[in-house]
């Protein structure tokens, strides 16, 4: 049996149908599951859900698709929240509500987004230095305490990075990375950011034994027009846009990673504003050959973020 795994879409549909030609290329899958965090992103919300909708896949609830359905669309709302929630219709996101946090695919392969007791903590990740990193074994282990014994395979999203852990005498964990969202930061404490390194999008393929045994994973990423996803969060107009554009682009976070360190919130807001002037000396430094390092973001860095 083969497995196809999206996870992460976060309303970038460009990244979800290149990722869905990439796969009937390969010559399909079984089954194709998504893991959730669905539509929640200053990209089409309303198309990507239209296009899952039609897909109807086995799908998990990530802990934005139970923001975008029923937080309070407030300040403390994040904005790529409630941009999709006022692009979806009242029974889109109702839909989003009522999907399950875990689901079992086969037997023996659960699926959940980011634990399986909740949609929110990380499974096999720890923050270090404001920075996602592998986490203790120790610590996965007790994160998986609730799962049946039988369970061979573990899918999860989440994280945004591409993982796959065998548990000794457990689970083999695959995480697939994210289809559509390759960086973001949390200001959630403790503070963090997780990065890919490029703008690819991400899936995965699971392999099963007839006995249900694993087989073969496989993580495949994927170039699709990340510049236009770029535009379009521009275009939506949110402060997180222009970040969103570095991201899509590189994965680099370093100047966000240390403004938010030194001076907080405060300083993450103003990152966000000012994230597009501080490409220009990126640009500049490429062309001419100079090192693209923290010295470019310095040259133009408002006191705040310093």
């Amino acid at each position: 049996m083969r497995i196809a795994v999206l996870a992460d879409i976060h309303g970038n549909v460009r990244a979800l149908d290149a990722v869905l030609d990439d796969l009937e290329r390969r010559g399909g899958a079984d089954i194709t599951v998504d893991l959730g965090d669905c539509v929640s992103g200053p990209l089409w919300p309303r198309e990507t859900m239209g296009r899952l909708q039609a897909l109807n896949l086995p799908t998990v609830r990530g802990n934005h698709d139970r923001r975008v359905a029923q937080d309070p669309a407030d300040e403390t709302m994040w904005p790529s929240d409630r941009y999709a929630q006022e692009q979806l219709t009242a029974q889109q996101r109702e839909t989003l509500l009522s999907l399950p946090l875990t689901l079992e695919i086969v037997p023996g392969v659960i699926a959940f987004h980011a634990r399986p007791d909740h949609d929110e903590k990380y499974l096999a990740d720890a923050i270090v230095d404001g920075r996602l990193v592998r986490a203790p074994l120790a610590a996965i282990r007790r994160r998986l305490k609730s799962l049946d014994a039988a369970c061979r395979v573990v899918l999860c999203g989440h994280s945004h990075r591409s993982e796959l852990i065998a548990i000794p005498g457990g689970p083999i964990i695959f995480n697939p990375g994210s289809v559509g969202c390759p960086a973001y930061d949390d200001d959630t404490p403790p503070a963090h950011v997780s990065e890919q390194g490029s703008p690819h999008a991400r899936y995965g393929i699971v392999e099963l034994e007839e006995d249900g045994r694993p087989s073969r994973f496989e993580s495949i990423a994927v170039t699709y027009d990340h510049e236009a996803a770029a535009r379009q969060a521009e275009a939506v107009g949110m402060g997180a846009g222009a970040a969103y554009r570095i991201h899509e682009r590189s994965g680099l976070n370093e100047a966000h990673v240390e403004a938010r360190t030194k001076n907080g919130y405060a300083a993450r807001r103003e990152f966000l504003r000012m994230t597009w002037r501080r490409l220009v000396p990126y640009k500049a430094a490429s062309a001419a050959g100079r090192p693209m390092d923290m010295a470019c973001y310095n040259e133009n860095l408002s006191p705040t973020a310093r």
